[in-house]
C-alpha cells in the first residue's frame, strides 16, 4: 500500500525495534547471522537504490540494528558510492507508509553514528553498543544516546484565514515553524516563533500531531493556534512576506506531501 494521505509522514513504525533485547550481545549476533537477516544501504545520508527501489543487502559488522518483522533488520552506511542513491524524500510517494517510515529511521540513526563518534565531554572515541543506539566513551565511560532536536509547526487562523509565510529567498508560502528553545514549553515555542516572525500574537495553542523529521535529527511538533488579531509585521529577516489566506486560496497551493505541514493544513481545510 502507497503512503496514506492523511496520516502524519514517517510515524506509526510497525517494526518491532527490540529494545528491550538490543543490549544482549549475544541475541544482537544471532540476529546478525539470520541467514534472512538484511540491511538497507545509504551513503552520506542518500539511501541506495535498485530499480528504483531502496536496495538491501546482506548484513556487515559494522551495520546498526533497526528491529525486527518477518526477519531482523539492519542498516548500513558504505564507504564507497552505490551505482544509484538517491534522497529517501524523493521515495516516500512510491513507498508504503511502513517502508518510508523505515527508511527515515535508518537516515537519522545512520547520521548520528557517523557524526558522534567521539565523546564530548573528553573527546575520545565513543564505542558503539546496543546495535547502534548508544555509544559508550573509551575514555570517560560516558554514555551517548542519540539526540533528538524539537521543532514547532503551527497553522495559526484568524476567523475563516490562516497564516502563512514566505522566508526570504524562498518561493512558497508555508506555516510557521523553528526549534524549540532551552527552558521553554512546546506551547510558549509556538508563540515565540510566531511573533518573531511574523508579529502576530496568539491566544490559545493546541497540540495535533507530531512527526519523526530525522532531516538530520529532528521531532516536528504539530499545532493549531488562534492569532489575538489579525495585525501583520514581518522581521525582515528570516521572513519576507506573511499573509492571511482563505481555504479557497490554500486548497489552490502545494506542499511538501511528506511534511506534517500538509496535515496540519489538511485538518484545518476539513474543520
Amino acid at each position: 500500500m502507497i503512503n496514506d494521505a492523511h496520516a502524519v509522514p514517517y510515524t506509526g513504525l510497525a517494526l518491532d525495534r527490540a529494545g528491550d533485547r538490543r543490549a544482549d550481545d549475544g541475541w544482537l549476533a544471532a540476529a546478525r547471522e539470520d541467514p534472512a537477516a538484511r540491511a538497507l544501504v545509504f551513503w552520506r545520508d542518500r539511501c541506495a537504490v535498485a530499480d528504483g527501489l531502496p536496495l538491501t543487502v546482506p548484513v556487515t559488522p559494522d551495520a546498526v540494528f533497526l528491529g525486527v518483522d518477518h526477519a531482523p533488520l539492519f542498516a548500513v552506511d558504505v564507504a564507497d558510492e552505490p551505482e544509484e542513491t538517491t534522497d529517501i524524500r524523493a521515495l516516500y510517494l512510491r513507498l508504503s507508509t511502513e517502508d518510508s517510515t523505515r527508511l527515515a529511521y535508518a537516515r537519522g540513526l545512520l547520521h548520528w553514528q557517523r557524526t558522534h563518534r567521539f565523546c564530548g565531554a573528553c573527546g575520545q572515541e565513543a564505542e558503539p553498543r546496543h546495535g547502534g543506539h548508544l555509544r559508550v566513551c573509551a575514555g570517560c565511560a560516558r554514555e551517548l544516546y542519540p539526540r533528538i532536536e524539537p521543532a514547532v509547526i503551527a497553522l495559526v487562523e484568524h476567523g475563516d484565514r490562516c497564516l502563512l509565510a514566505r522566508h526570504r529567498g524562498g518561493a512558497g508560502f508555508a506555516a510557521v515553524a523553528g526549534f524549540v528553545e532551552i527552558g521553554e514549553s512546546l506551547e510558549d515555542a509556538v508563540r515565540r516563533e510566531v511573533a518573531e516572525e511574523t508579529g502576530v500574537a496568539v491566544a490559545d495553542v493546541g497540540y495535533l500531531a507530531s512527526q519523526a523529521w530525522p532531516f538530520p535529527a529532528g521531532l516536528m511538533v504539530g499545532f493549531r493556534a488562534r492569532a489575538a488579531s489579525d495585525h501583520i509585521e514581518v522581521d525582515g529577516e528570516e521572513i519576507a512576506e506573511a499573509r492571511w489566506f482563505t481555504r479557497a486560496e490554500v486548497r489552490a497551493m502545494r506542499s511538501r506531501p511528506d511534511s506534517i505541514e500538509a496535515f496540519l493544513i489538511a485538518d484545518w481545510l476539513g474543520a
